[in-house]
């Protein structure tokens, strides 16, 4: 093979399936703009991690691209809507916030809500931040839909394993050709340093241009066999180990999440229309791993439908997401802890942005440290939101989250922390997933209050304050009023589609 940047890139093989593989199969199969030639290896014999099945609002974004139909989307996968996330005992034990998607109220050129509704609590003319936001209001009740004069931030939750089943169908409807079969070895250009082929333990022999890795967290391309490092987030990220386990739905499913902290982590709750999700999250260093999976199954609501399976984990990125000719996809990429579940929505980031630089026609050096570049700084603005959970608590007495206080904060996210807390102040970076009422949220949610408010809030009379407040309220009282019941919507779709 010829150094990689002139190799012309015309077939691409895609190795491991899952949500990954199949994701970038089907996106590249239909989205590139030009006909490549597309192998995806994978192998029955190798499982998935596959418990993803909560998501953020960019997963629409892939779904439109692909020309998804919705009802056929929430049918196929088993889905139900998010409007959040609802984190208890996070700050203290009995304390409750919701991350909502969307935004709350409405702010100004000069500041964000945030600033008019301090002055509100001020004055004794505001309720709670919730209060304003309708996304938010919405998960409280029970309630979405989709409606003409009003339209809700929402994600999905899903059974990942039958998302991963309709990408396959849709991309070898467009020309993905599936080899099954367990990879052996992969050969590398003494030359180049580029991948030649990847051998199948039968003999087979897969040649390409371009390698996708989607083998999971043992990177098999990018890692074991390139090396391009790691570089290890424990030290902000404790977390290292799971459990998770697939219940009986017992109750109406709910459109929002649930993040429950415990003395040693947190655990998950993710409804689906036919089952919930469960996991226990934890450090092994404050909780056994056999006292872990009894926790997990004590606390359960419904009749597990699966045993356990246990999932070890190490937070952090690899060094180069795109090295030579060589892509890493999913967990091969590196891995930040489900809590605001931003797994799914890293495996789509990386196939845009290779959409967006994608080979044309030969790999060029100064697109592959563009790509490295972004995904590397949307992985740690991820990363500073999740270590914000951690740090920011006062469970006082748990020797875990004792120990999350002391985490050295990256200095990224403690200037966040001291501008919010000096007054009030939240700046999206452009290509930051969260939003600056995400922010607000989580940083407020656990505990840290703002000191002063930006004076464009004093820009009003307290009548004309009192009477914004009470606008934005009534009409989010009137937007969630009109809404149905969550789980009658979802229903409603599937008939759509099983039409």
């Amino acid at each position: 093979m010829t150094d990689s940047s002139e190799q012309k890139v015309d077939h691409v093989v895609i190795a491991g399936g899952g949500t990954a593989g199949w994701m970038a199969a089907a996106a590249l199969s239909r989205l590139v703009g030009r006909k490549l030639s597309i192998t995806l290896v994978e192998s029955e014999e190798i499982g998935t991690v596959g418990v993803g099945e909560a998501t953020i609002p960019t997963l629409l974004t892939m779904n439109r691209l692909l020309q998804i139909p919705e009802p056929d989307f929430i049918k196929c996968t088993h889905g139900t809507f998010k409007l959040g996330i609802r984190f208890e005992n996070w700050l203290h034990e009995g304390h409750d916030y919701i991350h909502s998607f969307g935004d709350t109220g409405r702010g100004c050129w000069a500041g964000g809500f945030q600033h008019f509704w301090l002055r509100g609590q001020k004055e004794g003319v505001a309720k709670t931040y919730g209060d304003y936001c309708a996304e938010l209001k919405a998960a409280e009740a029970n309630r979405f839909g989709i409606l003409s004069d009003h339209k809700l931030n929402y994600a999905y939750h899903l059974d990942a394993t039958a998302y991963a089943r309709y990408l396959r169908k849709m991309a070898e409807a467009s020309g993905v050709r599936r080899i099954e079969g367990k990879i052996s070895h992969v050969a590398i250009s003494s030359d180049s340093g580029d991948i030649e082929s990847l051998s199948l333990e039968d003999g087979r022999l897969v040649t390409g241009d371009l390698f996708i890795d989607c083998t999971g967290f043992r990177a098999l391309l990018i890692e074991e066999t390139m090396k391009t490092g790691f570089d290890d987030w424990t030290h902000w990220l404790p977390c290292n180990r799971a459990w998770a386990v697939q219940t009986e739905l017992k109750g109406e499913p709910v459109p929002y999440t649930r993040a429950i902290a415990h003395d040693a982590g947190w655990r998950w709750r993710i409804p689906l229309q036919h089952r919930a999700g469960n996991g226990l999250v934890y450090c092994n260093e404050f909780l056994e791993e056999e006292s872990a999976k009894q926790r997990l199954l004590s606390l359960v609501d419904g009749e597990p439908l699966i045993e356990p399976r246990p999932i070890r984990f190490q937070t952090g990125q690899r060094r180069r997401y795109w090295h030579k000719n060589c892509v890493a996809l999913g967990l091969s990429s590196g891995f930040i802890e489900p809590l605001e579940s931003t797994s799914i929505h890293f495996i789509q980031n990386g196939i845009m942005w290779l959409l967006l630089m994608f080979p044309d026609p030969v790999i060029s050096k100064a697109s592959v440290d563009e790509y490295n570049q972004k995904l590397r700084a949307e992985s740690e603005r991820i990363r500073d939101f999740i270590v914000l959970h951690y740090v920011a608590n006062e469970r006082t007495g748990d020797p875990f989250w004792d120990e999350c206080r002391r985490i050295p904060v990256p200095d990224s996210l403690k200037q966040r922390i001291e501008l919010f807390k000096d007054a009030g102040r939240v700046f999206k970076p452009q290509d930051d997933v969260f939003s600056e009422n995400s922010w607000v949220q989580v940083l407020m949610g656990q505990g840290i209050s703002p000191q002063r408010y930006h004076n464009i809030a004093d820009a009003m009379s307290p009548d004309q304050l009192a009477q914004f407040l009470l606008e934005i309220e009534s009409n989010v009282s009137r937007t969630v009023g009109a809404l149905p019941n969550h789980g009658e919507f979802v229903q409603h779709l599937v008939s759509i589609a099983s039409k």
